[in-house]
């Protein structure tokens, strides 16, 4: 009676991992949760203040452009110029809610019935889960965990075939943290080029690169990049407002045009309030966001200190938000595994399973959302919780 390519998908694997907190009985302590990718401060009073203006503004109710409202697109197109030092034409701009519908739109623009879209393992639950309930193929490219789970330019090669239609790459990576660097993403778009295929790019989580690295990449600057480069974005995690659903796409104009078909069919307009809102928001925020950059990388700091002191614990990688760790518990599946510390320890984490075949000795910590006193408490907790 059900579409067996809904059924077949796993229930959201957040919602299963909050249940587990209910069987906690706060014997450690309050709990601690790793688990959902949330800033764990608000936004800026003047963006709240902005948002609560514009909601009670009855224009803001109505329809609004399929492509996004066009100071907003304009003011994210020059914010983008400015992070790439490339210029961003307004016609290179799509509004989504969220980012996560601006990776459907972008895999049903360029696949379909019989193609397929080159992942990178672990990957980002969601998406893999949105191809399989469109029935797009996926093939994967595993990370080498010689090189912070990063796949190789070669193995991405190999993994090429004839009903490729695009490679799907996330960075800073979700869930293992790690950034792409510049270079091989070169590579991979100029590998794209050559195959005639896309390079969809989900940079959700760029705004929070270490604190060494300024620049993440140079791909805007190449010649008719608009010819095979769709890259993503999400304001959940920068502005704080992940429950107000907004997201970006940039690509050439061509391929915005097919964009704009399917968000008629999914949405017809992006949330307006949070458009309105944060368009003068993203020139006069940069203070900001860069602070709770700095506060995010001293968390990053303090979890993988905690780790590195845990023998039996192994950090794989980390950055941005995340850190991907693998479990001491051999034989024992990474969602047991998990589900154990939430009941016993008080800690809520992502299995690794959740994130592709091959990851159950794995668990994604996302440290975004816990201070560092909370992520100082992780060593103990670990240390003495017993399966």
């Amino acid at each position: 009676m059900f579409n067996s390519a809904v059924t077949n998908l796993n229930a959201p694997p957040v919602s299963i991992v909050l249940n587990w907190k209910l069987s906690y009985d706060g014997g450690k302590g309050p709990l601690i949760d790793m688990s959902q990718a949330v800033p764990g401060y608000a936004a800026h009073a003047e963006i709240l203040a902005s948002l609560s203006l514009a909601a009670a503004d009855p224009e803001l109710a109505r329809y609004g452009p399929v492509e996004g409202d066009l100071d907003f697109r304009s003011a994210y197109a020059d914010h983008v110029s400015q992070i790439y030092n490339a210029p961003i034409d307004v016609s290179e701009v799509q509004v989504t809610s969220g980012c996560n519908q601006a990776f459907v739109a972008a895999a049903l623009a360029v696949a379909g019935q019989g193609k397929s879209i080159l992942m990178m393992r672990p990957c980002y639950f969601n998406h893999e889960s949105a191809l399989g309930m469109l029935g797009i193929g996926i093939d994967y490219v595993d990370g080498d965990i010689n090189k912070g789970l990063l796949p190789s330019i070669e193995a991405i090669e190999a993994n090429i075939g004839p009903k490729t239609s695009a490679i799907a790459i996330v960075s800073p990576n979700n869930p293992t943290g790690s950034i792409y660097p510049a270079s091989l993403l070169d590579d991979i778009l100029d590998l794209c080029k050559h195959h005639k295929i896309w390079l969809i790019l989900d940079e959700t989580y760029r705004d929070f690169l270490p604190m060494d690295m300024d620049f993440p990449h140079q791909l805007f600057a190449h010649n008719s990049w608009q010819s095979n480069l769709i890259q993503l974005y999400s304001f959940s995690k920068s502005y704080c407002l992940p429950g107000h659903r907004l997201g970006a796409i940039v690509a050439g104009s061509q391929a915005i045009n097919q964009l704009a078909k399917i968000i008629d069919n999914i949405q017809i307009c992006a949330p307006r309030v949070a458009q309105y809102a944060l368009t003068p928001m993203l020139a006069s925020m940069a203070q900001w966001r860069q602070k709770n950059r700095e506060k995010i990388a001293l968390r990053a700091a303090v979890f993988k200190s905690v780790i590195g002191d845990l023998p039996e614990w192994d950090l794989l990688s980390s950055g941005a938000y995340f850190g991907y760790v693998r479990h001491p518990y051999t034989g024992i599946g990474s969602r047991q595994v998990a589900e154990s510390l939430a009941v016993k320890a008080g800690i809520l984490v992502i299995p690794g399973a959740f994130f592709g075949a091959g990851q159950d000795g794995a668990l994604r910590f996302a440290f975004a959302n816990a201070g560092r006193d909370v992520i100082g408490q992780l060593g103990d907790r670990l240390a003495s919780t017993t399966l």
